[in-house]
């Protein structure tokens, strides 16, 4: 933290992010008995289940918000512009990191997933500090950076929602979630600050389209991951390719070879 222009506090950025994780270790640590809300509709029975991990992963996601915008407050180039475009990521990393978490068994495996998830936070927290000037020093790996942690966070919960075997009523709202904040955020990032959300509500409900269907499929968790980042990925650089004006043959190319390079890596990994 030499650049105090750029960086952010390093008290500021450490206790939002112990903070955090000192909610993680909360819910871990405190063990509470579940009930189901049940709804009755026409033909379909509604069952939800809820424990104090549902209301503290909604509880951690306001406090991810709350606290990076505290942490921006000390930024000198803000200038009393409105932070919640640096909201999206953080409070996302959290939703995802807190899916894994409750999924883990006691032990070494989880407390791996605790400090995985621990280092994806403060990097967030970190290159969202930065990227608020684009005069940063570190603005270009900063984007580079958000960008790939976004596909990844995707790919992380795709793969726990499968693994965890989650009914297709509570999957397809989480991933239509994720699916548009992380492509939000990076068409935001790569397009200069314009926010696309057509294009983030397409290319989520497509994923969610997909997901449907590969639900009933006798996939593994990362066949599954695979083949629903690739979509995401694609869809969202043939948006950033369209918006800026590129030929459609020649902005369709990268999506289309990265979109068949992860179906075809789904395919040979077992």
């Amino acid at each position: 933290m030499n650049e105090p222009n750029y960086l952010p506090d390093s008290d500021r950025i450490g206790v939002l992010t112990s903070t955090v994780l000192l909610a993680f270790a909360l819910d871990h640590l405190i063990r509470s008995p579940e009930f189901n809300l049940e709804v009755q509709l026409p033909g379909f029975f509604l069952s939800l289940p809820l424990n104090i991990s549902t209301a503290m992963s909604v509880l951690t996601a306001g406090l991810t918000a709350t606290g990076m915008d505290w942490l921006l407050r000390g930024h000198p180039s803000l200038n009393g512009r409105a932070t919640f475009q640096w909201w999206i990521l953080p409070t996302l990393t959290t939703f995802v990191i807190g899916v894994p978490l409750t999924i883990l068994p006691p032990g070494i495996a989880w407390w791996i997933g605790f400090a995985i998830g621990g280092a994806f936070l403060f990097f967030v927290f970190l290159a969202e500090y930065i990227v608020v000037d684009p005069g940063a020093p570190y603005y270009a790996s900063a984007i580079a950076g958000l960008t790939a942690i976004s596909y990844t966070l995707f790919f992380i919960l795709t793969v726990a929602l499968s693994y965890s075997d989650a009914r297709l009523f509570l999957m397809i709202p989480a991933l239509f979630l994720a699916a548009a904040l992380a492509s939000l955020r990076i068409l935001h990032l790569r397009l200069s600050g314009r926010w696309e959300y057509p294009w983030a509500v397409g290319i989520a409900f497509v994923c969610i389209q997909i997901a449907a269907g590969l639900n009933y499929w006798p996939l593994s968790p990362i066949q599954f991951g695979l083949m629903l980042v690739g979509p995401l990925y694609g869809l969202t650089n043939l948006a950033i390719n369209l918006s800026e004006d590129l030929p459609t043959q020649r902005a369709a190319l990268e999506p289309v070879i990265a979109t068949a390079l992860c179906w075809g890596l789904a395919i040979v990994i077992r």
